[in-house]
């Protein structure tokens, strides 16, 4: 399978997981939890947008001609700070309405966004060798939490 057919498909299902979630009928209450989820998720999202310039960034996880690797900013704390935006975001949704189909659709979207952000990596390493090291060192999702020494 082609590059670029993996990569559309990565994006396909990340896209119609997003739909689904918003789409599928249900009871919608934005308590606190959605509230807090929602305004981390728009926090995260603008701070990434800070230092990471959507020309610079793709929706596809092959990186852009002319890219530069961004070490900065929350990618100092995570590699993908926009997938865990985009994660925080949808936990929002499925915290509005936590039918199963929706928490369903979010952990799925959880394994997408993992496969993708793989790929993406792969990719990454190839054009900067030393993004293995960033790699090492820095949390996929999330902040790694260091031992006390």
């Amino acid at each position: 399978m082609s590059l670029a057919l993996r990569s559309s498909l990565w994006v396909a299902a990340q896209f119609a997981l997003i739909a689904l979630m918003l789409a599928w009928p249900g009871h919608w209450r934005v308590g606190l939890p959605a509230q807090l989820l929602g305004a981390a998720a728009l926090a995260l999202a603008a701070w990434v947008l800070s230092h990471n310039r959507p020309g610079n960034f793709n929706v596809r996880p092959q990186p852009k001609p002319g890219a530069r690797l961004v070490l900065g900013g929350p990618y100092r704390f995570m590699r993908h700070p926009m997938y865990s935006s985009l994660l925080l975001g949808m936990a929002a949704v499925a915290a509005a309405d936590p039918d199963p189909a929706r928490l369903a659709s979010w952990l799925a979207l959880c394994l997408v966004l993992l496969g993708k952000s793989s790929l993406e990596e792969r990719l990454l390493m190839q054009r900067w060798p030393e993004y293995a090291e960033y790699r090492a060192r820095t949390g996929r999702f999330m902040p790694r939490l260091r031992r006390a020494r």
